[in-house]
């Protein structure tokens, strides 16, 4: 899986409207590692991120043009939204779990997808739960309601369930910008831990966040891929003007 392309993107446009939140973005995510897209608000990353598992569909009036390819198949040319979203899972900026106990938020996924048998259940929840780093914290709360956890234990979860219909890529909006610096710095760590099963990208404002856990880092501008490179280089030498009056905090 490593050093493969997981999502190749071509000439990609996004319309809301008449408004062109993204331009002609032309770039491919290498699966196993962590991918992170930064820029000031508004940019185009979010929007980006959303077309990877089509949630776009869900805004009126947005329309797109361009090529997105998940492991050599057309995102946007036939292909299943529920396969799709099973294949690339996705974690918001403020947890949101379901109103129900922590095992059926982690369950609910593998039901859906015909999964019935308890002792299977039983497996997968523990499985998640324990990728997702907080099965110590939860295994004796099963059956207490999600909303009871902390912030940062509702953002574990989320994660968990993410992880419980056995996606091959993982996106992540902002996950930690609603969070304490310690659920931050654990949410870091296991993001590190993750990479060797998944693949990741994770919009994030933090820059530090970026150099922390992404193996490489994308700098939109105002709709555009100003520059796409390895975290190091782009964070120790910025090819661009504008990425690097970014990075040093003149602008955004």
């Amino acid at each position: 899986m490593k050093d493969k392309s997981i999502f190749e993107i071509k000439s990609l446009d996004l319309f809301y409207g008449n408004f062109q939140a993204l331009k002609s973005i032309n770039m491919e995510l290498a699966g196993g590692e962590i991918t992170a897209f930064i820029g000031p608000s508004g940019c185009g990353k979010s929007t980006l991120l959303k077309t990877l598992n089509r949630m776009n569909d869900l805004v009126e009036g947005c329309r797109i043009t361009g090529t997105v390819r998940l492991m050599g198949q057309d995102v946007y040319g036939g292909m299943d939204v529920n396969l799709l979203r099973r294949r690339v899972g996705m974690v918001f900026q403020k947890p949101n779990p379901f109103p129900m106990s922590v095992y059926d938020n982690i369950a609910f996924g593998p039901r859906t997808h015909g999964v019935k048998k308890k002792s299977a259940l039983d497996s997968v929840v523990e499985k998640s739960l324990r990728d997702a780093a907080i099965w110590d914290e939860v295994k004796d709360r099963l059956k207490k309601p999600a909303l009871a956890l902390s912030g940062g234990q509702q953002q574990r979860l989320c994660i968990a369930r993410a992880l419980a219909v056995g996606p091959e890529v993982l996106l992540m909006d902002e996950p930690t910008s609603a969070l304490d610096p310690i659920s931050t710095g654990k949410i870091e760590e296991l993001l590190l831990q993750l990479r060797e099963e998944y693949s990741i990208v994770i919009v994030t404002h933090n820059m530090q966040q970026a150099t922390r856990v992404s193996d490489r880092t994308a700098f939109f501008l105002l709709g555009e891929v100003v520059e796409y490179a390895k975290t190091e280089t782009m964070f120790s030498m910025p090819k661009d003007k504008r990425t690097e009056d970014y990075i040093t905090g003149r602008f955004g």
